[in-house]
């Protein structure tokens, strides 16, 4: 089973794609990390990619299909596929349908895990993290048991991320809205897109993309 997993930063995307590939054997396919590992690896498509980002220019849909291409190579037929930060454009969609369809696959389904923005800006300006071991906590929804403290090491340290703060986050969405726009339509004329409530409890979403899934 193939999917694109939708949603804007702090939708809880990431944890749901990791209780995907636990639960149903899937892979995350997020073309940000394949790409960085490409380049690491110093694979013929990476030293491509390299040399686009060393003089500067953003990478081409080309290298991107071919990372994808390369990847479901690797993970043969019977490992579903979660796409992750693509497609973003309509030629993007296209592309991917044509590698797809060269491995025998097709999507099965476009989840788009849906937020308040208003409720999505607090859940992420009130993240901290513990400095010394990562733990995380929140300022309303998850604070130490004993404030200033971690609870899992001791440590009095915390950290913020300097990005979490209001008008990052509502950038963000903007710049979320209008990637999405394009393609949806797309698969909402496929009928193959659904929505899940981003903003309820993560086992409650989960349950709500197994019902998807089937």
């Amino acid at each position: 089973m193939d999917i694109i997993l939708l949603g804007p930063p702090g939708a809880g995307k990431g944890t749901q794609a990791q209780r995907l590939v636990a639960e149903h054997a899937m892979r995350q396919l997020s073309t940000g990390d394949m790409l960085r590992a490409a380049v690491k690896g110093a694979t013929p498509v990476g030293l491509e990619a390299k040399a686009v980002m060393e003089r500067g220019e953003l990478v081409s849909d080309e290298i991107v299909s071919a990372l994808i291409d390369a990847e479901l190579t690797a993970m043969g037929p019977d490992t579903g596929a979660i796409f992750d930060g693509y497609p973003r454009t309509a030629a993007q969609a296209a592309s991917l349908d044509e590698i797809l369809a060269r491995h025998g696959r097709k999507l099965d389904h476009v989840i788009e895990l849906e937020v308040n923005e208003d409720a999505l800006v607090e859940r992420i300006t009130g993240r901290f993290t513990c400095a010394r071991c990562g733990a995380g906590y929140h300022d309303v929804f998850n604070r130490p048991k004993v404030d200033g403290v971690c609870d899992v090491c001791g440590s009095t340290e915390f950290k913020r991320r300097p990005d979490d703060n209001a008008e990052t986050v509502r950038t963000r969405m903007a710049e979320y809205r209008a990637k999405t726009a394009p393609i949806l339509p797309l698969y909402e004329a496929r009928g193959i897109v659904s929505r899940v409530d981003g903003m309820g409890a993560i086992e409650e979403v989960t349950a709500a993309i197994d019902g998807i899934l089937g």
